[in-house]
């Protein structure tokens, strides 16, 4: 009987995990599970690295995060923002304030990243169609302009690089848009977090993605679509939320993109990547996200990660 060949070592990968994979959207909400389970979970699944998650989930004082995180032998990788920059000059004092307040706490924590997801164009819960789900040339101006603005004053004032997030039901999705997005920015200022499942979602090829513009992946989200339900989605236009709570993103690898092939081309670009597993599942049942990130955990370890 032949041995199976070794699995190449994944080296500049670091691997983790984040509250979106215990069905975690809202700062607060009566169907998600407390803090203190997710850290304890995560934790138990073998994940190193975590994310804060919405603002206010886990606690924000620095000194108590500090405590609860270290005695799980955990660390933070980076925290999440929504911004709506393609509004233009209006949002930018609003803004701020909402990036200052995670960035001092992602800062505090030790973390480097800030994912910075583009606001959506209809609501996530209610499928309602906040505004046009195409940009004018003049909001792409604003888009690109702010975002730049953004990733020049976080990093001045806080040391944190911005990666932004490609999303569903947000006006950078698809590939067409990542390309715009990517050639209307600095290089220098503006890198991407590159979720696999939302890529593919929108018809985003990752590895194709990371060959082309390597040199602006900054982070990676690990997400897998089910390809039944995301044509079922696709051909009624079911919004984002919805298609979550129908299972569109589903526990790899049964899923696609194949993983794989997509962290042996993140290894491939020989920088240090963090790589940080998102199942979106909300609302799901407290008992369900658990055994989901054991096993996950564990077919990452057979890819090499």
């Amino acid at each position: 009987m032949t041995a199976p060949a070794p699995q190449p070592s994944l080296s500049r990968i670091r691997i983790g995990s984040a509250p979106d994979s215990w069905g975690v959207w809202f700062p607060d909400d009566p169907q998600q599970v407390p803090w203190q389970r997710f850290l304890d979970e995560v934790a138990d699944s073998g994940y190193e690295w975590i994310e804060l998650g919405p603002y206010g989930y886990l606690p924000t004082d620095p000194a108590v995060l500090t405590e609860e995180v270290s005695r799980r032998g955990l660390k933070v990788s980076a925290g999440t923002v929504f911004t709506g920059l393609h509004h233009g000059e209006a949002v930018w004092e609003k803004t701020w304030a909402h990036v200052a307040d995670n960035a001092v706490l992602a800062q505090a924590m030790g973390a480097n990243h800030l994912v910075v997801i583009p606001s959506f164009w209809r609501d996530d819960k209610t499928g309602e169609v906040l505004e046009p789900s195409s940009l004018t040339a003049e909001q792409w101006k604003n888009l690109s302009s702010l975002t730049e603005r953004l990733g020049q004053r976080v990093k001045e004032e806080y040391g944190l690089q911005i990666v932004v997030h490609p999303h569903a039901d947000t006006h950078v999705d698809s590939e067409e848009n990542v390309v715009r997005f990517l050639d209307a920015t600095d290089s220098d200022l503006v890198s991407l977090c590159l979720d696999t499942g939302h890529y593919a979602y929108c018809g985003g090829d990752s590895v194709k993605l990371i060959e082309t513009y390597g040199s602006r992946i900054g982070y990676l989200h690990l997400k897998q679509v089910d390809p039944e339900i995301l044509a079922d989605v696709r051909a009624k236009g079911t919004p984002f939320g919805p298609a979550v709570a129908q299972g569109v993103m589903c526990e790899p690898p049964s899923g696609v993109p194949a993983l794989g092939p997509v962290l042996e081309a993140a290894q491939k670009l020989d920088v240090d990547l963090f790589a940080i597993v998102e199942q979106d599942m909300y609302p799901c049942e407290p008992d369900k996200p658990l055994p989901i990130a054991q096993r996950t955990r564990a077919f990452l370890r057979s890819c090499g990660a």
